[in-house]
């Protein structure tokens, strides 16, 4: 699939078994009974657009069931690719998603939903949405991750919203890294920014995004997969297509 289209593709091949693969979406996971709903809304999407492609939710933390448990119950009999639904790599998936699919041959990680060019674009979009100006300085909020292969990706992130964007764009965090976010708001307000957005580099509603609105910030924008009509973003649904087909044409 061209990375630059949000149109769904096509179904995938089928497996030699006859069934193409099963797809995994893999979150996080959430105490909060919003972003539960938008995992399973973002199943029921992913399900309606290829009804010959089984869709299954899974969890790295939190809430179960784990993602070792869902692959495991179903490569024994059929191909498995399984999705991240996380912005950057890290220790969920370089860790937990890899050691859910090493045992099994038919098993596979598609890798990190994000980066992604098409999430680029709706974070792009989400600000404007949010009343970003020319000029105004912004905070790219990330959920943040002790590992150190986080850190590149969310850069890239940054780097992709500074080509978009007319105004100084530097990084924050929720937790585990750092600067925090309120840090790099006030950052800003002391380097003599007049207005300081944030963009919400996270997919859902939850936890991370609520505490946004009290970082000091003149507007925050809304997550990535929550689209201005209320429906979800297709450019998401498309972004977890492409990652899917890309590793469901991996040889096993």
């Amino acid at each position: 699939m061209d990375e630059q289209s949000a149109t769904p593709p096509p179904p995938s091949t089928p497996s030699p078994g006859g069934s193409a693969p099963l797809l995994v979406l893999c979150a996080h996971g959430t105490r909060g009974p919003r972003g539960r709903r938008t995992v399973g809304a973002l199943v029921d999407a992913l399900s309606r657009a290829r009804p010959g492609t089984a869709v299954r939710a899974a969890f790295v933390d939190v809430q179960p069931p784990t993602v070792a448990d869902v692959v495991a119950q179903h490569a024994p009999e059929r191909g498995v690719v399984v999705v991240p639904v996380l912005l950057s790599a890290g220790h969920h998936v370089g860790s937990d998603v890899a050691r859910a699919v090493a045992p099994w041959s038919r098993a596979v990680s598609a890798g990190p939903l994000g980066p992604h060019p098409l999430l680029d674009e709706v974070l792009a979009d989400r600000l404007a949405e949010a009343g970003a100006l020319p000029g105004d300085a912004v905070v790219l909020a990330a959920a943040g991750s002790s590992d150190p292969r986080a850190a590149p990706d969310v850069e890239r992130v940054a780097a992709a919203l500074r080509t978009r964007h007319d105004g100084e764009v530097v990084v924050g965090y929720g937790a585990a890294a750092q600067p925090r976010v309120p840090d790099a708001v006030a950052a800003l307000r002391e380097r003599g920014a007049r207005r300081v957005l944030v963009a919400s580099y996270l997919l859902g509603p939850g936890f991370f995004h609520d505490r946004l609105a009290g970082v000091g910030a003149d507007a925050v924008s809304e997550p990535l997969l929550t689209a201005p009509d209320g429906a979800l973003e297709p450019r998401v649904l498309a972004a977890v297509w492409s990652r899917f087909d890309a590793a469901a044409a991996l040889p096993v």
